[in-house]
């Protein structure tokens, strides 16, 4: 089941691709209410410590849980524990990537988490949008978002392929404290990334 979680902070709404059809789950961290009804979806299931959301709406068949204002985790990672456990193995996070440097940070690696459960897990606020590999390949396509690059997140990343860009790579090694692999360009229909051994962000972004 794929689940989308929208959270709040700056997203642009006219660039967002990733729509969700009837049967998936949405799910309304905090403010993130509103990020997803400027994008004109539903929401299923709304909850937080609502500290930023403003009025509490009260759609009809809206699902509320407001949780203490003072818990371990943030409303994103409280939404995600949630789709988890409705069955949710493919998670879409709208927003997150704006705004406080702490709060961007903990939602990234929140892909990491993911991955290490079993689930695919994507962000995108519209100016960029990020995944997770490790030890493994994907293809990634061609798209609005201009640039493409590729964050070490252990210390030393090896094996690391990148075909079907300006700047490809032939069994590279990247470091987390050296990052160069950043601002590529695909230049064909598809771009084909490979990590042999360790974990990586595939990030996709715009200028403006």
């Amino acid at each position: 089941m794929r689940a989308f979680i929208y959270t709040g902070g700056t997203v642009r709404t006219e660039v967002i691709t990733e729509h969700p059809k009837a049967d998936d789950l949405c799910i309304a961290a905090d403010s993130g209410y509103h990020t997803a009804k400027a994008l004109g979806e539903r929401i299923d299931l709304l909850l937080g410590d609502f500290d930023s959301i403003g009025n509490i709406p009260r759609d009809e068949g809206l699902e509320i849980q407001q949780v203490p204002a003072e818990k371990d985790y943030t409303d994103t990672q409280l939404a995600v524990e949630i789709a988890i456990e409705r069955g949710a193995d493919d998670i879409i996070i709208i927003g997150g990537l704006t705004g406080r440097l702490d709060h961007t940070l903990s939602t990234l690696a929140i892909l990491e988490e993911l991955h290490a459960r079993g689930v695919y897990g994507c962000i995108t606020d519209g100016q960029s949008r990020a995944r997770y590999l490790k030890s493994s390949s994907t293809l990634i396509a061609r798209s609005p978002y201009k640039y493409l690059s590729i964050i070490a997140v252990d210390e030393v990343v090896k094996g690391v392929d990148i075909e079907g860009c300006k700047y490809p790579l032939k069994k590279a090694t990247l470091h987390r404290r050296r990052q160069f692999a950043v601002s590529n360009e695909i230049t064909g229909n598809v771009a084909f990334i490979a990590v042999k051994k360790g974990g990586v962000f595939i990030i996709e972004s715009k200028d403006t």
